[in-house]
């Protein structure tokens, strides 16, 4: 089993207020987990309104396959007008016998 991990960090430059950071980023949310199946979280800058660190992880039992489907996900994120991607990493954790 392989875990893929993929921490994108955002600049949500035009909100003003947590309620537009929120709108943003169930935007965002929705969008992913509408075309892949994977789970996605904010996971850092809860009380900052400009900012969002977002985590996202899919579980298969190949690594190649988890990789194409981050790239994806990133590839999505370029899409997207209302977040600019700050940073972003990739990690994978391989569990199991």
């Amino acid at each position: 089993m392989v875990l893929g991990i993929l921490t994108v960090e955002l600049d949500i430059e035009h909100a003003m207020s947590l309620k537009d950071k929120r709108a943003v980023l169930n935007s965002v949310r929705d969008r992913v987990r509408k075309k892949f199946n994977v789970s996605i979280a904010e996971i850092g800058g809860h009380d900052v309104w400009n900012y969002a660190c977002l985590g996202i992880v899919i579980v298969s039992n190949e690594q190649k396959y988890c990789n194409q489907v981050l790239s994806k996900v990133m590839d999505l994120f370029s899409e997207i007008r209302d977040c600019v991607v700050a940073d972003f990493a990739t990690d994978f954790i391989h569990a199991g016998a």
